[in-house]
């Protein structure tokens, strides 16, 4: 086995800055960067990570929980906070839930502290105080796009603000001459979608819309969960014209409910999601949607949760990142002449 003194030889350098290559390359002058790298290649050294570990006092991984890999926003997370994790000299641990509390804990119980120096929560059933205890065994934990966040969080979080993605949606349609609007609310493993709901409700209500100008239905947060409560509420309430979902793939779902249904998207009704999935721009009608910034929200949790192995970052805090956008697509337009006012 190839060991890390016969790297410094061959590149010239010490053992010191050969690791400090492997774990802090921006504090290493480029081009003694590329030497020590090409030795690697060329010697075909791999760094035993366990002695590392016991080294440094601290695993050179971290863990990221997730609740459901098959939907399509956390493959695209993971991408973003796995090549950030890489860039930082560490590795990504992805653990997938699937929306089970029982699984959640398992996996801290076996990672956070040990196989994992930082373990970044998404979504989830656990209560923060299970949250808090895992980081009193000396793990990094840090929550990323909880909806439900307070700024007095005993634990740090990197979020966006869903309100606002709410009041914008409502804005695009209520500027379409829209009057009669549908809210497919999600539930997940976070809990229902509410707080973006209250913002398309507070939208609405700022440019005076009546209360009673918007009827909700909550469901599944998945294209199966939109398309049924898009048909229930399409069938119950024929004057609606706009369906504001609470993520893109409930969106989709309302889409094809529609097409079911004899409805023309968007000369008949008007489609709005939220989140900017790559599916999004890739069906038909391609969807208009309030844009999250997935790869600045994903680089900001892995940077806070180094931060924190590091013993650098300020605890109790809420990191927000810059705020939604919307992109206007093909599924929004204006409403129907008949229905307006």
């Amino acid at each position: 086995m190839v060991t890390l003194a016969e790297v410094a030889r061959r590149a010239k350098v010490t053992g010191a800055t050969v690791s400090n290559v492997l774990r802090n390359p921006q504090k290493v002058k480029p081009e003694t960067v590329e030497r020590v790298m090409a030795a690697i290649r060329e010697l075909g050294y791999r760094p035993n990570l366990t002695a590392r570990a016991l080294a440094q006092g601290r695993t050179s991984t971290l863990a990221l929980m997730l609740s459901n890999i098959a939907n399509p926003f956390y493959p695209e997370f993971v991408l973003a906070a796995e090549r950030e994790a890489r860039k930082r000299g560490y590795f990504l641990l992805v653990c997938n839930t699937d929306d089970d509390p029982a699984i959640t804990r398992a996996y801290l119980d076996q990672i956070a502290g040990t196989l994992a120096a930082g373990v970044i929560v998404m979504n989830t059933d656990l209560a923060e105080r299970e949250l808090v205890e895992v980081a009193g065994r000396g793990a990094a934990v840090v929550l990323c796009m909880w909806e439900h966040v307070q700024p007095t969080r005993a634990l740090p979080c990197v979020t966006v603000d869903f309100a606002a993605a709410g009041a914008l949606a409502a804005g695009h349609l209520s500027e379409l001459g829209h009057r009669k609007f549908g809210a497919l609310v999600g539930e997940g493993s976070g809990g229902p979608q509410t707080v973006r709901v209250a913002g398309f409700e507070s939208g609405l209500a700022a440019r005076g819309h009546a209360a009673k100008s918007l009827v909700a239905a909550r469901t599944r947060d998945s294209i199966e969960g939109g398309y049924e409560a898009a048909m229930t509420l399409l069938r119950k309430h024929s004057a609606l014209t706009a369906l504001f979902a609470t993520n893109d793939l409930m969106a989709i779902g309302a889409m094809q409910a529609a097409a079911d249904l004899g409805k023309r998207v968007p000369d008949d009704l008007s489609v709005i999601g939220i989140t900017d999935i790559q599916l999004s721009h890739q069906f038909r009608p391609a969807l208009t949607t309030v844009r999250f910034p997935t790869a600045e929200i994903a680089a900001r949790s892995i940077t806070l949760a180094l931060e924190m192995v590091e013993g650098t970052a300020p605890a109790q805090e809420m990191y927000a990142v810059r705020g939604p956008e919307l992109v206007v697509r093909e599924s929004t337009g204006p409403a129907p002449p008949r229905r307006r006012g």
